[in-house]
């Protein structure tokens, strides 16, 4: 369900995230519980509308990710590395990877990879040279600011763990800015995890090398360094107070709860799903909160959300 939340508000902000239906799964007879099917991100005029790009161009469309970079072919460049590390520290031990996503990294040729390893290094350095703010110049040349927010508020309301260093999509049209677009990847947001923080509502998820420094996945210090802008401050507590009143509101969000809690029960879906897989009342890595019924999960979300939502309102006034 928090996967499922997170991308309807995502979607309803304007922000594209991918579709999702609860689905019972039976195979050969086997009934095998109940998921979550959702879209893949991919370059689509319906999923992430980039242009699809041809051996000579260069400027657009792009898919990049910040994720892990285990698996892969070490016969094929499938990462370029920021110049930072997560604190902005100049050619840092943890290296900051992102990974080519679309085109694929077998398919992107010498040029286009020239292109968007430059443009990222352009952007680093400029966000943090003295200058970083000036409106021309400074980072806005190379960034969606309002993408940029609302990408922040949503992992932020949900104090995604895995926020800004794993999962993290961006893409970049042609002859257009980098977008931080679309969110993904929110299992274990939402109070949903045991370790570094991932539990509080009194937190910031762009804080976490702060947390856990010793984490080999880095959040970039692009977020810490943006909220030293006065400009960018403003825009961003006045998207967080528009948006407080009407999709984030928490009533919209906790009747998004109950519709999904209630059909899933009613349907039967749940207690099919927990008589085949046992796990209530089990600790199930790296889950914060044990509880003993599905009812007794879905208030502790409830209320979570309850808790983080004042706080976020308390703190980005205080900004």
């Amino acid at each position: 369900m928090r996967n499922v939340l997170i991308y309807q508000l995502s979607n309803e902000i304007g922000m594209y995230a991918t579709k999702t239906k609860f689905c019972e799964i039976t195979i050969n007879g086997t009934y095998k519980g109940l998921y979550v099917l959702m879209e893949k991100i991919k370059r689509d005029k319906n999923r992430v509308d980039v242009s699809k790009l041809k051996d000579d161009d260069i400027t657009g469309g792009y898919i990049i990710k910040i994720d892990k970079t285990t698996g892969e072919d070490n016969s094929i460049d499938f990462s370029f590395s920021s110049k930072y590390d997560g604190f902005g520290n100049k050619d840092g031990d943890q290296k900051i990877k992102f990974l080519y996503e679309y085109p694929k990294a077998e398919d992107i040729n010498t040029a286009q990879k020239g292109y968007i390893q430059t443009y990222y290094r352009d952007f680093e350095q400029v966000l943090m040279s003295d200058d970083f703010a000036e409106p021309t110049m400074g980072y806005r040349k190379f960034i969606d600011v309002p993408s940029f927010i609302d990408f922040f508020l949503l992992n932020e309301l949900s104090h995604n763990v895995d926020g800004f260093r794993i999962s993290t999509f961006m893409h970049k049209d042609k002859g257009e800015k980098l977008k931080m677009v679309p969110v993904w990847d929110f299992n274990i947001a939402f109070g949903n995890a045991d370790y570094c923080r991932g539990e509080t509502t009194n937190d910031w998820a762009y804080k976490f090398n702060e947390y856990c420094p010793a984490d080999p996945s880095r959040v970039p210090f692009w977020w810490a360094r943006l909220l030293k802008d006065p400009s960018y401050v403003e825009e961003l507590k006045s998207r967080w107070a528009e948006l407080r009143n009407n999709i984030l509101s928490a009533s919209n969000i906790q009747e998004k709860i109950t519709e999904h809690s209630v059909r899933l029960i009613y349907s039967n879906s749940v207690e099919r799903n927990f008589d085949t897989y046992n796990v209530l009342g089990t600790q199930v890595w790296p889950n914060f909160f044990i509880g003993d019924t599905y009812e007794e999960e879905t208030n502790y979300l409830h209320n979570w959300i309850l808790q983080r939502l004042n706080w976020m309102d308390k703190v980005i006034a205080e900004f």
